[in-house]
């Protein structure tokens, strides 16, 4: 339910809503919680508690809910007296979605919702919350010092997040980008920022990102961070990120502003009327962008662009994980939804499937959450009934919520399943290969099920596919089949890995590539 709520929330832009019960209902939305908790995912919980009188006898089904979920939401409330009720869920709606957006959890004993007990019913308009007052305009001076140091760069780029998309600032992102010329990427979260098929666009940064995007992330002089959070997976060795760069950073969250990385610019506020005051000034200013600068730049990154970092074996006789993203963007005309669950599959979705529209990729980003792919594709079609929703899976994460088929059946969500099945965990498998000496353990899967059976004993429709000549036929069958859920098991190169790859320890222009830059693609068989 909570994945579910949470993806509704990515893919609409509305907060989510889950219900759960005391114990081990609310123990179980944990996961759920902390993953909207780390992607900055506007979602209230109203989770039932035991009768007041009871709570801290250990009552059956009791657990402080309240303190178990402290750590991994925006705000919690344990409701104490019925009169409370609506105001409190006003408030929880509130906090979830203003500022930084998060998941608000109302606990709620089981005698404040006796359904005996009447009192007059006031949902107030509006609240006011002392303690809590986002900040949405930006400081004016500081926007203008950002333009005039982002007007100056000769090396610059522009790095966007996730913020971007929850702020709705996608479409005042691409008009300043374009105005500029600059390069563009975006982190793991900001995929549909900006348009991923824009010439500007170089690719996803971090530890699976092109090498262009990163290498010109380490070169540039002037970095315009919105929405994002220089997190791990983007910075690589904290000392070695961006070591010639000013950095403006845009962000509605004060606390993130300088937590890994020192900016030169802080700017607080919202995203989509900070750029919008960025437009302007750059509208206005007699400064414009060194054309020379900006020519040699855009042919320096050419240069990286050139290495086609995401090449791999086309001659294969196996499937290759890469193929069958690749052709699900081309059946679906780059325009479904794509959710994911983690590891290498979610790695080859974000890589392969161009993404040119916000709120269509759909991952958990900061918490890594396998399992999240399935229901989360069930909130997604319970939101858009007519659109094509693809859950982008593997042999290991699809096992953590199988259950959820007989949920798609239920609701009626007929969503397609893209399982890459190369019967390994295969990011762990890849990190025991490239950092423990191919020290496997644990992560070969040899108990799988046969997910065809799987799939026809839920109700829905299985196909296997192993050769690659069969695999765009099967995605075209699948998608043909909108009233159905449809469990398309790809049977994939086992040993293929995800480049590039930042190892850790490693800074963000040291890159692991599938081959040295300038040499031909060596052809791998397995």
């Amino acid at each position: 339910a909570t994945h579910s709520a949470d993806a509704y929330a990515r893919a609409t832009g509305k907060p989510g809503v889950v219900l759960v019960t005391s114990g081990p209902g609310a123990t179980n939305a944990v996961t759920g919680i902390a993953t909207a908790y780390m992607d900055s995912i506007p979602m209230v919980i109203l989770s039932g508690q035991v009768p007041s009188p009871v709570i801290g006898s250990d009552a059956f089904q009791e657990v402080d809910t309240v303190g178990i979920t402290r750590p991994c939401v925006k705000h919690n409330f344990l409701v104490k007296d019925v009169n409370d009720i609506a105001e409190t869920i006003k408030k929880a709606f509130y906090l979830a979605t203003t500022g930084r957006p998060g998941p608000v959890l109302v606990d709620i004993p089981k005698d404040i919702t006796d359904p005996n007990i009447k009192v007059p019913y006031k949902y107030p308009k509006k609240v006011h919350m002392r303690s809590y007052n986002p900040v949405v305009v930006g400081h004016k001076g500081q926007i203008k010092r950002a333009v005039e140091i982002l007007l100056a760069a000769q090396r610059p780029m522009i790095y966007s997040g996730g913020g971007v998309i929850l702020g709705e600032g996608h479409k005042e992102l691409t008009e300043l980008t374009r105005m500029l010329g600059y390069p563009i990427t975006n982190t793991l979260m900001g995929l549909g920022g900006y348009p991923a098929t824009d010439k500007q666009f170089v690719g996803m940064l971090g530890m699976h990102g092109t090498y262009e995007a990163n290498m010109a992330m380490h070169e540039s002089d002037v970095i315009l961070a919105v929405g994002a959070r220089f997190d791990d997976r983007v910075t690589g060795k904290l000392a070695e990120f961006c070591p010639y760069a000013k950095i403006i950073h845009i962000d509605v969250d004060p606390s993130s502003i300088s937590k890994t990385v020192r900016v030169d610019i802080p700017i607080v506020g919202e995203v989509k009327p900070v750029l919008e005051q960025m437009i302007e000034l750059v509208k206005e200013s007699k400064l414009k962008p060194s054309k020379p600068a900006l020519e040699a730049w855009w042919q320096l990154i050419e240069s990286w662009r050139s290495v086609n970092c995401l090449d791999y074996d086309r001659g294969s006789l196996f499937i290759k994980p890469q193929f069958v993203i690749e052709q699900l963007y081309e059946v679906t005309n780059g325009d479904a939804y794509v959710t994911s669950d983690v590891g290498q599959h979610q790695m080859y979705a974000a890589q392969y499937y161009h993404f040119d529209k916000p709120r269509r990729w759909i991952n958990s980003g900061g918490l890594g959450t396998m399992g999240f792919g399935l229901p989360a594709a069930i909130g997604v079609k319970l939101a858009f009934p007519d659109a094509d929703v693809a859950c982008v899976t593997g042999e290991a994460s699809i096992q953590m919520c199988i259950q959820e088929l007989s949920t798609a059946l239920q609701y009626h969500t007929p969503v397609k399943i893209i399982n890459l099945n190369n019967r390994y965990m295969g990011m762990v498998r890849q990190w025991q290969e490239f950092s423990y000496q191919s020290r496997y353990s644990q992560s070969y899967m040899d108990t799988i099920p046969e997910f065809v059976k799987l799939a026809e004993a839920y109700g829905h429709v299985g196909i296997r596919v192993e050769k690659p000549a069969d695999v765009r036929p099967a995605l075209q069958e699948a998608f043909a089949m909108k009233d159905r859920t449809v469990f398309l098991d790809f049977i994939t190169d086992r040993t293929e890995n995800v480049y590039p790859m930042i190892e850790a320890g490693k800074g963000h222009h040291d890159m692991k590539l599938r081959v040295a830059p300038g040499t031909p693609l060596d052809r791998e068989l397995s």
